[in-house]
């Protein structure tokens, strides 16, 4: 089934799952808090939730191990049995859009969100480039053309490896990639959008555009004209970025998006 494009999404970061440094091998925690936490936002009235492995940096550049996709089908399809009947998205850091695409399969999720779909980027995980002749050729072969491919502009925590106008990148993302939907964010994970980056990728594609980062309950009147938001960071006691969600905070801050967009 396809779904209606979401206007507000909410992240749910997965703490560490088993083989990544950090964990301690055990899942269980992570398939609670995809449950719970998308739980919390349906009923805080999110139109969708995304789930994402931040708890397993640092990541890999490429192809993720079975491992960590079987643990993220596990956790996605607890996401999806707590949030059902809304829009359910799937990020496999830092860019395994294959994988994210094969979870989304499994746990009947509505889209993967993609870091680098064309171009290359330079980032800390090294040079990360784009596949998007493989990814839509893997949905084609999967039967998933539902599955909504989401695709960052100019991606944070990273520098292009020959810079070009943004309105150029978004619109080969549109265009050559076939991108649903395009994301703005900040330099990094819960800084602001540039204001002028948002306007210019909105003049330059007829997909729609959401801001991806940095937006909070202060700014969300500068991010009305997006087609829509993905938060993370805002929902989490003091911005934590990777902490768990906060039941008021969630509240609190899609009353105060609904208002923005009266």
């Amino acid at each position: 089934m396809t779904r209606v494009l979401p206007s507000l999404l909410g992240v749910i970061h997965l703490p560490p799952l088993p083989g990544s440094p950090r964990s301690d091998g055990d899942l269980g925690p992570a398939e609670e808090r995809a449950f719970q936490e998308a739980a919390l936002l349906v009923a805080a009235s999110y139109d969708g939730v995304v789930i994402e492995n931040f708890g397993d940096a640092p990541f890999f550049p490429g192809p993720v191990p079975p491992i960590t996709i079987a643990c993220m089908t596990a956790c996605a399809r607890a996401a999806r049995e707590g949030a059902k009947g809304v829009f359910l998205g799937v990020n496999i850091l830092r860019n395994d859009a294959d994988a994210a695409l094969a979870v989304a399969v499994a746990a009947h999720a509505d889209m993967i969100r993609v870091n680098v779909h064309t171009g290359a980027r330079v980032t800390d995980q090294g040079l990360v480039q784009g596949a998007a002749h493989q990814t839509l050729r893997a949905r084609r072969a999967l039967s998933a053309d539902h599955i909504r491919i989401f695709c960052d502009v100019d991606v944070k925590h990273s520098a292009p490896l020959a810079p070009r106008p943004i309105e150029e990148e978004a619109h080969d993302l549109a265009e050559r990639g076939l991108a649903d939907a395009l994301l703005v964010t900040g330099s990094g994970t819960g800084r602001a959008a540039s204001e002028a980056d948002l306007d210019t990728v909105l003049r330059a594609v007829s997909v729609p555009v959401f801001v991806a980062s940095g937006v909070t309950t202060e700014n969300l009147a500068a991010v009305r004209r997006a087609h829509g938001i993905i938060v993370g960071s805002a929902l989490r006691a003091g911005g934590r970025a990777g902490a768990p969600i906060d039941r008021d905070l969630a509240a609190r801050f899609a009353e105060a998006f609904r208002a923005s967009r009266r």
